[in-house]
């Protein structure tokens, strides 16, 4: 095995100037710092994380709470989760997982043990119950989320308020008056997830401004559920011409029993989807979507935790950000003018 003095020895420096340049405790020259950055990579040095941890008083573990919810969309936390481990390896930190159903509990059992300097939380509440308990016990924390009160801690997330307006405003541009917001299923709602709320809340003041009357419709996302769904939008609203769809389940079915109903998508009906790029390419036609990068979600979560955990070891009261990415409106196949009066089935 490589050690600190193999390293010294191949770099023509003495051990304690390793240890500064991969401390970084030290001023060190630039032409020193590459010479020993050579050899450790050279020779496949990897530092003790044991001896490591006491020698910083860190454990150069970031913890990351993921949701373990049957009503999350898996492939995007899953890719959340893998951009915070690609990130906090360029930190050279390590990820330990935790489910959210340990809840305030887990949050507590990790602040108490010292297993990480830090932990991000996904799948954040505006009323998060376990953010009482990261504030009142010091552990430094990045939400992937925005509750109601932030304070004490860091937060990135998309802008979710901008991204229901873009909705609205694309389907006003277009003509239509009558609109649908079908959503994810109650239990999100009566949980008050941030993405779900925050998104509705945005496209119900812009449908206000821009004169849509438009009708919300929680849905399970299975195809009994969206057919239950449609047939109740069509009851309430027949001369609805515009679907708003924030339950990436819901997305097939919709556009399958708008067809089913004689419905051409986007002659008859426009369809507009909160949910990646990827998945709304996969549809017939493509969908028109508006999205926001999970990669750039996990990546930001990763150097607010950073900055927070660097503040700290230095005995200095860390800087609370909020940091709200802007969601882009990509127009496909899926949206049209709003037909004529009288012209739909």
């Amino acid at each position: 095995m490589v050690t600190i003095a193999d390293v010294a020895r191949h770099a023509g420096v003495s051990s304690s100037t390793v240890s500064y340049v991969l401390s970084g405790k030290r001023a060190i020259s630039e032409e020193t710092r590459r010479r020993v950055q050579s050899s450790v990579q050279e020779l496949g040095y990897h530092p003790n994380a044991g001896a490591r941890a006491l020698a910083a008083r860190r454990s150069h573990i970031i913890a990351l709470m993921v949701p373990l919810r049957t009503d999350v969309y898996v492939p995007v936390m899953m890719e959340i989760a893998i951009a915070v481990t690609m990130a906090a390896r360029q930190h050279g930190y390590d990820v330990l997982l935790i489910t959210n159903d340990e809840g305030p509990d887990g949050v507590r059992r990790i602040g108490a043990s010292g297993l990480a300097d830090g932990v991000i939380l996904m799948d954040v509440e505006l009323d998060d119950e376990r953010i009482p308990v990261l504030q009142s016990n010091g552990t430094q924390a990045a939400l992937i989320g925005l509750p109601d009160d932030p304070a004490g801690l860091s937060c990135v997330d998309h802008d979710f308020a901008a991204a229901g307006a873009l909705c609205a405003d694309h389907l006003a541009d277009l003509g239509h008056r009558e609109v649908a917001f079908i959503g994810y299923g109650t239990g999100v709602y009566t949980r008050h997830a941030g993405y779900a709320e925050r998104t509705l809340t945005g496209f119900g003041e812009r449908a206000a401004q821009r004169g849509l009357r438009f009708v919300h419709r929680p849905c399970d996302g299975t195809y009994e559920s969206t057919a239950g769904t449609f047939a109740r939008i069509l009851a309430d609203r027949p001369d609805t011409t515009g679907f708003v769809v924030q339950n990436e389940g819901a997305i097939g079915p919709l556009l399958t029993l708008l067809r089913s109903s004689g419905r051409t998508v986007p002659e008859d009906a426009s369809v507009i989807a909160l949910c990646q790029a990827q998945l709304a390419e996969q549809f017939a036609p493509r969908l028109t979507s508006v999205t926001g990068s999970a990669e750039e979600l996990g990546r930001v979560a990763v150097e607010q935790i950073m900055r927070r955990v660097t503040a700290a070891g230095n005995r200095q009261r860390p800087v609370d950000e909020t940091v709200l990415l802007t969601p882009a409106l990509t127009v496909r196949d899926s949206t049209g003018p709003a037909p004529r009066p009288g012209s739909q089935p």
